[in-house]
């Protein structure tokens, strides 16, 4: 592990020094190079897609783990579209001249050897790759075992156009040690380990969170609820709360609890409730829920849970301060969202919900990097400090203070 960490180490100041000309065209060659490799990707995720259905993952999970031709295709794009953006290293966040005439600039760098950990979704190696090599820092990448020949592929391919470049594979690298132990290595490893990324199930944000000694910025559940108030237009309220659930079950900014005000719970309920039967969606209700529809009892237990299929939780409130009292209880800092025509509601809520990303009239299903026009991201941050909402690859930068002066001495 250590003469591994060493060798990504020893990457950083040259990857920190590529301009970024140089890396735009090596991340174009990159997505080039994924898709001349389709056929092999294809046939190497074929092996964990027969080896997840042995061990009888659920479809949702299924389907974050397959890849086809569109899928890879739409890899490569997410690498072009990264190479389009802007430079983020070496920005100038912010200057100035101070009493001594010394010139002071502040001034974005990158961070050095980011690990990444994840689960299923093989599309986020080449993703999380191309967002630190843009940022310029070395990834040290750790999916999880159910995508490990899609990982491995796609790493080699990747690796491949560093080489063809005469630069080292070691800038982007699959951690070797996959197994649970040498994740507890290296979150351990803070002399070679500048961040740690983790994104997944809540007990591997909890374990790496307690246990690494390398700073971590956390890629929590998503707890996320849409809340229908009275004056929604019911129109939008049934469109938004389906997609919100129904579009793609198995990702984090899925919906989990619909909140609907009493006042128009008998109107709205009944219609929902078709929507997301025809969907397929499992259903649970409060006491309140289930007087207008009949729908197996929601526990705290189901509140609390990050369902990651087409379950659905659904909770009847008498008002906007019940609405957010419920969602400050249950909710896990990622993604919020309000119905409503009423623009003092609105802001009310936007105003008082502590979380990554807060919606009015939209889907939760756009937080994403890609829908927010960077690219892709390395995870959806539920930290507070350095980096909050879809990861890019601004958030993959820090800073240093660049100091000019003309022999001054204090």
């Amino acid at each position: 592990m250590k003469e591994f960490l060493k060798k990504a180490k020893a990457c950083t100041q040259t990857i920190a020094t590529l301009d970024g000309k140089t890396k735009n065209r090596i991340l174009n060659e990159m997505a080039n190079a994924l898709v001349a490799s389709t056929t092999m990707i294809v046939a190497e995720n074929v092996k964990d897609m027969e080896v997840g259905k042995k061990l009888n993952l659920e479809a949702s999970l299924l389907d974050r783990l397959l890849l086809d031709e569109q899928r890879v295709a739409d890899m490569a794009q997410s690498l072009r579209e990264i190479s389009a953006l802007k430079e983020p290293v070496g920005r100038v966040l912010e200057g100035w001249v101070n009493d001594d005439n010394l010139r002071i600039e502040k001034v974005s760098v990158p961070i050095g050897v980011v690990g990444v950990i994840y689960e299923s979704r093989p599309n986020v190696t080449s993703d999380v790759a191309g967002l630190c090599f843009k940022s310029g820092n070395v990834a040290i990448l750790k999916g999880g075992k159910e995508a490990e020949y899609s990982n491995q592929i796609i790493a080699k391919t990747l690796q491949e156009v560093l080489l063809k470049n005469a630069l080292p594979k070691e800038m982007i690298s699959l951690l070797p040690d996959a197994s649970r132990e040498g994740v507890a290595k290296l979150i351990k490893e803070d002399e070679y380990v500048d961040l740690i990324v983790p994104r997944g199930g809540e007990a591997l944000i909890k374990y790496i969170s307690s246990n690494s000694s390398v700073p971590v910025v956390k890629h929590d559940k998503g707890l996320c609820h849409t809340y229908i108030h009275k004056d929604a237009s019911p129109t939008k309220a049934l469109n938004i709360a389906i997609n919100a659930k129904c579009q793609r079950p198995g990702v984090c900014n899925s919906m989990e609890t619909l909140i609907i005000d009493e006042a128009i719970a008998k109107g709205l309920l009944p219609s929902l409730y078709k929507a997301f039967v025809d969907a397929g969606t499992k259903l649970k209700g409060c006491e309140m829920t289930r007087k207008y529809v009949f729908i197996a009892p929601a526990s705290d237990e189901d509140y609390n849970t990050e369902y990651l299929s087409n379950e659905l939780n659904i909770k009847v409130v008498t008002g906007i301060e019940e609405a957010m009292a419920h969602i400050v209880k249950y909710g896990s800092g990622h993604s919020e969202a309000i119905i409503t025509e009423n623009y003092s509601a609105s802001e009310k809520f936007m105003n008082t919900i502590d979380a990554a990303c807060v919606y009015v009239n939209a889907s939760t299903r756009f937080t994403d990097g890609g829908s927010f026009g960077f690219g892709a991201e390395v995870g959806i941050s539920t930290n507070k400090l350095h980096a909050r909402g879809p990861m890019g690859v601004n958030e993959l930068t820090t800073y240093k203070f660049k100091i000019y002066g003309n022999g001054q001495t204090r």
